[in-house]
């Protein structure tokens, strides 16, 4: 079959697009799948959420796929899980040839897919716009290949980089717009984590609101010390844990799991709680994903001790000069030991600009 890779990348492009309109698919992939032939769309399909049919089957559903080619921007499973596997599928489906943008690094998978299409006499073409679908399925990938949840950590900033005015004010830094994409955000991921700082000075819900939300994520406050009372907005929401350390007070724990958490104790560390620790449970509790909205000393822990996956910096247009918070004391001397960041996508949000970055190497 003749390739082209100018039209197989628009068509992979199309895939991604399709991935992209189920904003939460946890725990599974976010993934389209397109039949095409001739130059031709036949079909297509999106993955909706785990239970849900998987997007190769729902694009090959109903179609003569005889001599078609698929895309798709994940590598179709081979195993039996809530939904029967798909590569038998595509193979018994007559595709004659599969183009996949990544490999699946899921120990059921890994390769199994793209060998039984091979064993089947499918042509098979790898790394299509492999660049774009490791970002947008980065945290599945991510905890597929290390067990840990993705962590990325969102900070709005003013122009010339600080947190909030210098009495500590930071409503609102940026515009109707970026708050909004805030709450899409917040529908793509497992948790959205603060600290106890947070919900002092604030006392905020934590839900998806300004969007329609057939769920809420999991609210995760790290509270070494049990400063949050029970009677704090964030219980009225449910699902919440509360992660603390031994030293917080018994009748404290009991306050809050009165009030409707879960209390999560684990190991502390000469600053708090053990944050690496953090990651590690929710990974290990299938939580993929997980979306920091804390303050200034939560942030510069996390950036500190490297484990921020993903920053995402709204850039508000204002200015407050250099009495306002920022980030803290990264352990950074030298230019050299700078941490660094990859920038993948930077966009306007009305007067705002919002840039996402990914952990360098």
């Amino acid at each position: 079959m003749a390739v082209n890779e100018a039209t197989d990348e628009a068509f992979m492009a199309r895939a991604l697009e399709l991935a992209r309109s189920a904003p939460f698919t946890s725990p599974n992939p976010r993934v389209g799948a397109v039949v095409v032939r001739n130059g031709v769309i036949l079909s297509e399909g999106a993955h909706r959420g785990a239970g849900s049919p998987h997007a190769e089957v729902l694009a090959l559903d109903g179609i003569d796929a005889a001599g078609a080619t698929l895309y798709v921007n994940l590598e179709p499973c081979s195993h039996h899980g809530r939904t029967p596997p798909c590569a038998p599928a595509v193979a018994a489906a007559g595709v004659e040839r599969v183009v996949v943008a990544t490999a699946d690094p899921d120990e059921r998978v890994s390769g199994a897919g793209i060998a039984h299409l091979r064993r089947q006499g499918i042509e098979l073409t790898l790394g299509v716009l492999e660049r774009e679908a490791e970002w947008l399925n980065a945290a599945f990938l991510h905890h597929r290949r290390t067990a840990r949840s993705y962590l990325s950590l969102k900070l709005a900033l003013t122009m010339d980089g600080r947190l909030g005015a210098a009495d500590g004010s930071s409503r609102w830094i940026t515009g109707d717009e970026t708050r909004r994409w805030v709450h899409r955000r917040r529908l793509e991921v497992d948790a959205v984590l603060i600290g106890s700082g947070t919900v002092l000075a604030d006392d905020p819900a934590l839900t998806v609101r300004d969007v329609v939300a057939p769920r809420q994520p999991t609210a995760i406050v790290i509270d070494g010390r049990g400063r949050v009372a029970p009677s704090a907005r964030i219980f009225s929401r449910g699902d919440v844990i509360m992660v603390t350390a031994m030293e917080t007070p018994h009748e404290r724990q009991v306050g809050w799991k009165e009030a409707g958490a879960e209390v999560l104790v684990l190991g502390s560390s000469p600053d708090g709680v053990d944050l690496d620790a953090v990651v590690v449970e929710a990974g290990r509790r299938g939580m993929i994903e997980i979306l920091c909205e804390g303050g200034g000393r939560l942030a510069t822990e996390l950036i500190r001790r490297r484990l921020v996956d993903r920053m995402e910096l709204h850039f508000g247009a204002k200015m407050t000069g250099a009495a306002g918070p920022g980030i803290g004391d990264l352990g950074v001397t030298t230019m050299a030991d700078a941490i660094g960041f990859e920038l993948i996508d930077a966009r306007p949000s009305g007067h705002d600009i919002i840039a996402t970055y990914v952990r360098g190497a």
